[in-house]
């Protein structure tokens, strides 16, 4: 007999009991509705036309991207040592374009991980500060050596500040990159710091400059670009032009745009890439003045 107000569960048999609990507990759980991997994979694989796409092949995609960066960076120092300086400026510039695709991919797909942005951040540290700065080593600097032992030294202290920059550089990205302007870099980035160089070399090499002239002109130059990472210029991210992170539409300015830049770089790559981010090198400068001169006329006019 059942007393009334007790549980109909108490007098039910010991494994009929059971199996009501367990069934129970799964429909509170959502185990119906938030998939455990295996069983309701399969089971929405063969009868649902709404299934969402299976992440753990999805996660693969956007760190592909990533890998492939990394092995364009990587080779891009062993035909350095080699002596195939135009193949490694090349390779480093694939390096920064799959570098940009990555995180599209991430965002397209909607696999953002932390594991991705670590990842990623590691990629960078190689493809655009170890790489660039051993190419600029073996390409030029080394000729140092034949100055002398300091000025050899000199040599690869210079390369090694454009690596140790972009390391910081990077560091300081990861830990402000929530509480900064996104319309803004404080500091020339990685990536733009990466092909200035590499566009340098890959347009002297092809000139035929004798590379040991160009010796003290590239450690200044390598000094100066890694210093600039570290620097608090603003450089302009193009996060909030039209088509950037987070916007939807093109306007057909800007595809007549990407068209002639890619007309440009059809006829002669390494030219156009040396003189479209040497202006951008110079833009931070002049934006950083153009922004302080803006600060110390606002008190004047509201007087």
């Amino acid at each position: 007999m059942v007393a009334d107000g007790e549980p109909a569960a108490l007098t039910a048999e010991p494994g009929m009991a059971g199996r009501q609990d367990r069934l129970a507990a799964s429909l509170e759980r959502g185990w119906f509705t938030l998939r455990r991997p295996g069983f309701t994979d399969v089971f929405m694989s063969e009868s649902s036309s709404n299934r969402k796409p299976r992440h753990r092949g999805i996660y693969l995609l956007p760190n592909l991207f990533t890998t492939g960066a990394m092995f364009a960076g990587f080779y891009a120092i062993v035909t350095a040592i080699d002596g195939h300086f135009t193949e490694a400026a090349m390779a480093v510039v694939v390096a920064a374009v799959l570098d940009g695709m990555d995180g599209r991919v991430a965002r397209m797909t909607g696999t953002q991980t932390e594991f991705g942005v670590q990842y990623d951040s590691l990629s960078d540290l190689l493809n655009f500060g170890l790489a660039p700065s051993l190419v600029l080593y073996s390409w030029s600097l080394s000729s140092l050596k034949t100055w002398g032992a300091a000025w050899g030294k000199f040599g690869w202290t210079a390369a090694f500040v454009y690596a140790a920059c972009a390391a910081l550089r990077l560091a300081r990205f990861n830990t402000q990159v929530a509480v900064v302007d996104k319309r803004y870099f404080q500091g020339l980035s990685s990536t733009a710091a990466a092909m200035t160089t590499m566009a340098y070399v890959w347009t002297m090499d092809r000139l035929g400059v004798d590379r040991s002239t160009l010796a003290m002109p590239t450690a200044v130059i390598t000094i100066v670009i890694g210093l600039l990472m570290v620097s608090r210029l603003r450089y302009y991210s193009f996060k909030s032009l039209p088509g950037g992170e987070g916007q939807s539409g093109i306007p057909f300015l800007w595809v007549i745009a990407s068209v002639l830049i890619l007309v440009l770089l059809a006829i002669d790559p390494p030219k156009v890439l040396l003189g479209l981010f040497a202006l951008y090198v110079l833009s931070g400068p002049l934006l950083t003045l153009w922004g302080r001169l803006a600060l110390r006329r606002r008190p004047r006019r509201r007087g």
